[in-house]
């Protein structure tokens, strides 16, 4: 009865600890690649919004720019301005105007014969 007791120590291996911190370093390494990529998401999320917004602020300035310049082309706007003024300028009528091309046709018939 005197006899020791055999007990089992079980030591860890060098290579087990070896690993431990490899998995470890990989971990850490994922959730720092993991971190970097969000932001970068979240960054690039951000300036297509901005853009979003900038394209909508042309869209409305076209709009409105659109808008003026039909106020201001407005045929009854422009006869009311030209009454206001007391201008000499009365309208055409409509079978006296012609219509001009904006090339001459012999232009365009030396242009052929070169080609």
């Amino acid at each position: 009865m005197n006899r020791r007791r055999q007990t089992t120590h079980s030591k860890i291996s060098p290579v087990v600890i070896v690993a431990l911190i490899l998995a470890g370093a990989i971990g850490a390494v994922g959730g720092v690649i993991n971190v970097y990529y969000k932001n970068c998401q979240i960054h690039t999320s951000r300036e297509i919004d901005a853009i979003e917004r900038r394209i909508e602020e042309h869209h409305l300035n076209i709009r409105t720019v659109q808008m003026r310049s039909d106020q201001i082309l407005n045929l009854f706007v422009i006869r009311k301005q030209l009454e206001d003024l007391g201008t000499d300028l009365r309208p055409i009528p409509p079978g006296i105007s012609e219509d001009i091309s904006g090339h001459p046709p012999s232009a365009v018939a030396s242009l052929e014969t070169k080609l």
